[in-house]
C-alpha cells in the first residue's frame, strides 16, 4: 500500500474511461429503444472532491454519446476525450494542455482498449472485475467493480496521499 500512496501523490490529473468504471458496463435499452447507462452518484462527489483539490477529472473514453457528456456536464468533469480508439494517443495532448508529466496522471481503465494508456500513465488503476488483462497490468485493483464508485475510490486514495486528514470536503 505504501508504494501506491507514493503514486497517488504525484497525481495532478484523473482520466477514466466510462463502460465498465463509472458504469456497470451494461448496455440498456427501453421499450422506446432509448440507451441508457447508470452512473454511481459516489463517483460524481469524487469527481467534485478532486476538483476542490485543483485535480481535473477527464473522461477517455471510445463511446460517442450524449449521455457520458451530459453527466460530465453535471458533475464538472474537465474535459471529455470521446470516440476515441487510441486511447493513448491523448496523453501527449493532455500533457502539453495541462504542463504536466505522463507520471502525474492516473487512468482508471477495465479492457483491452485500455491497455496501452494504462502502461503510460504514472499510477494505474482498474475495477475489481477489470478484465484479467487489466488486473495483471494495474498499480491498483479497486475493491468495488465498475459502477460502484471506483473512481471515489481512487479519489479517496489520492486524497489520503496527497493531504492526509487536511482534506477539503
Amino acid at each position: 500500500m505504501k508504494k501506491i500512496l507514493e503514486k497517488c501523490k504525484k497525481i495532478k490529473i484523473l482520466l477514466t474511461d466510462v463502460d465498465g468504471v463509472l458504469t456497470d458496463g451494461g448496455m440498456y435499452y427501453s421499450s422506446n429503444g432509448d440507451f441508457l447507462k447508470k452512473f454511481n452518484a459516489r463517483d460524481g462527489m469524487g469527481v467534485n472532491v478532486l476538483r476542490r483539490h485543483k485535480i481535473p477529472t477527464i473522461i477517455v473514453t471510445k463511446e460517442k454519446t450524449s449521455i457520458v457528456k451530459k453527466w460530465a456536464s453535471k458533475m464538472n468533469v474537465e474535459q471529455v476525450f470521446d470516440g476515441v480508439l487510441k486511447k493513448e494517443n491523448v496523453l501527449e495532448k493532455i500533457c502539453k494542455k495541462f504542463k504536466i508529466k505522463s507520471d502525474e496522471i492516473v487512468f482508471i481503465g477495465d479492457d483491452i482498449n485500455d491497455l496501452e494508456l494504462m502502461k503510460k500513465v504514472g499510477f494505474a488503476a482498474t475495477p475489481h472485475d477489470g478484465t484479467k488483462e487489466c488486473i495483471k497490468l494495474a498499480d491498483y485493483q479497486c475493491r468495488t467493480d465498475g459502477g460502484k464508485g471506483v473512481l471515489r475510490e481512487i479519489t479517496d486514495l489520492i486524497i489520503l496521499a496527497k493531504f492526509g486528514s487536511k482534506k477539503l470536503y
